[in-house]
């Protein structure tokens, strides 16, 4: 099993009354809410979470990319992956996880081999390199392209990418999107013939897993509706790997969950109710008409999301009711309690969900460092040792940087 921590980096000072007299967390929340002064303090307290997760020997450490939000301050992930690139080289087994770039968003999108080639070779190649198409807020409000062009710029861009990490000469590229005369990536990656690929992704398409699948990716499922929201996707996922003829190898797919751990279940709920309900009220105040750009989806796809988030039997429909603490356990929002506790509702999620990565949300909206930093030590000293055998007899590890290397080196021999 392998765990990966991954920090939002919210902003934890939201008004009181944010959900009440806001319209949105994302796209029109002021900037006159966001204190320069306070965001000092807010982001070398994330950056110091993650190289406390790194010397406790998470096996990655994630970043991901938004903009215009106060969910998420990191517009540009690639800055903060930067700031750990050297501590990652320096650890014995973590890699630096970036998911990831929204590709359509880059012009031209040589700028993320180039980028990624960097950290690769910085850390010696221990990066794993996420492409996901982005958020229809990030990409069609926030950076304005167009619904209709953002898929088409996102596989052109990929197409790119990876031939500018693959060929050994200097080659022009005369797409829809980019027309480039010279393209020649300097440096090379440190993994050949490049990094890893996870394709994140928050939604269930057929198209999309039948594409992660011929290409070898890992599927991560980024969604904050829990794991019970997710046993639908999940087992779609699953039945559409066998039916096109792959395995149900867990290493191939990810699942992000929210997780706070105390000594005592009770001490769980004392120490952190205030903080998830801080996220699920004010950093997942998302307003429906920024959700989702017309265009981005095709109808039925967005017929289907609408009413899993907004309909009335829906997950979003449920956390608007107002879920108590245990409420959201049942449910599975989140999983929380004593390192016990903990590790049975990770496994039985784990197990039914079938994923071999879980991607650890410790930091929740407005929680302090002190008790983000205890989170993440609990974390790694009580519940990840006793899950980490949970694959090794029935399923090797794919999909990650000590596989590549491990390929590499016997290919020199």
């Amino acid at each position: 099993m392998k765990f990966i921590f991954m920090n939002l980096m919210p902003y934890r000072d939201l008004p009181e009354n944010f959900e009440k007299d806001y319209e949105s967390v994302y796209i029109s929340i002021p900037r006159t809410l966001y204190d320069p002064v306070k965001g000092h303090e807010m982001y070398n307290d994330y950056i110091d979470q993650y190289e406390l997760a790194i010397d406790l020997g998470f096996d990655a450490v994630g970043v991901n990319e938004h903009h215009s939000n106060g969910y998420g301050l990191m517009p540009s992930p690639n800055i903060i992956a930067g700031t750990l690139a050297r501590k990652v080289k320096d650890s014995e087994k973590t890699c630096l996880l970036i998911l990831g770039n929204s590709l359509a968003l880059y012009n031209p999108p040589i700028r993320v081999a180039e980028e990624f080639g960097m950290l690769d070779v910085i850390t010696g190649g221990r990066l794993i390199a996420g492409f996901p198409v982005g958020t229809s807020m990030d990409t069609n409000y926030a950076y304005g392209v167009s619904p209709a062009e953002l898929r088409p710029r996102y596989y052109e861009a990929h197409d790119l990418i990876k031939k500018a990490w693959t060929a050994d000469e200097v080659f022009h590229f005369n797409g829809k999107f980019n027309q480039l005369r010279y393209v020649n990536v300097w440096p090379r990656t440190h993994q050949s013939p490049h990094p890893q690929i996870w394709i994140p992704g928050g939604g269930a398409s057929l198209e999309t897993w039948d594409w992660v699948a011929e290409n070898d990716y890992n599927y991560s499922y980024l969604s904050f509706y829990g794991h019970k929201f997710a046993q639908d996707k999940f087992d779609k996922f699953w039945a559409r790997r066998l039916e096109k003829g792959y395995d149900m190898n867990p290493y191939k797919a990810s699942f992000v969950q929210l997780i706070c751990i105390s000594e005592t279940d009770a001490k769980a709920q004392e120490e952190y109710e205030e903080h998830i309900n801080y996220f699920f009220e004010k950093s997942f105040h998302v307003s429906p008409r920024y959700a989702e750009a017309p265009g981005y989806r095709s109808p039925r796809s967005v017929a289907a999301g609408m009413r899993s988030q907004y309909g009335s039997e829906g997950a979003g429909a449920q956390l608007r009711k107002g879920l108590n603490w245990q409420q959201l356990i049942d449910q599975g929002f989140i999983i929380a309690g004593s390192p016990e506790s903990v590790r049975e509702q990770l496994r039985e999620a784990s197990k039914k969900l079938h994923v071999g990565n879980i991607i650890a949300l410790l930091n929740h909206g407005s929680m302090p460092h002190h008790l983000a930093c205890k989170n993440i030590e609990l974390m790694a000293k009580e519940v990840m040792p006793h899950l980490r055998d949970m694959w090794d007899d029935q399923w090797p590890v794919t999909n990650w940087p000590e596989v590549q290397m491990k390929a590499n080196k016997e290919s020199v021999k």
